[in-house]
């Protein structure tokens, strides 16, 4: 059982989404140097990570309350 409430991970999941969303937005801008397209990348990755993680986190709420 998570630590979390279904309702703290769902809000973090809009948090980290719209985070993603404007990190995204700068790579399509393409005005990035090189080092900081290189941590957006990175910074890009890591949210994508920990969205999955959370998503399969909040699985495991719905599969319990079944």
């Amino acid at each position: 059982m998570s630590e979390y409430t279904k309702q703290e991970l769902e809000d973090a999941i809009t948090s980290l989404a719209s985070t993603l969303h404007k990190c995204r937005k700068m790579q399509e801008g393409g005005k990035l140097q090189s080092s900081q397209k290189t941590l957006n990348d990175r910074r890009v990755n890591a949210l994508r990570i920990a969205l999955a993680l959370i998503e399969k986190e909040k699985e495991g709420f719905d599969h319990a309350t079944t």
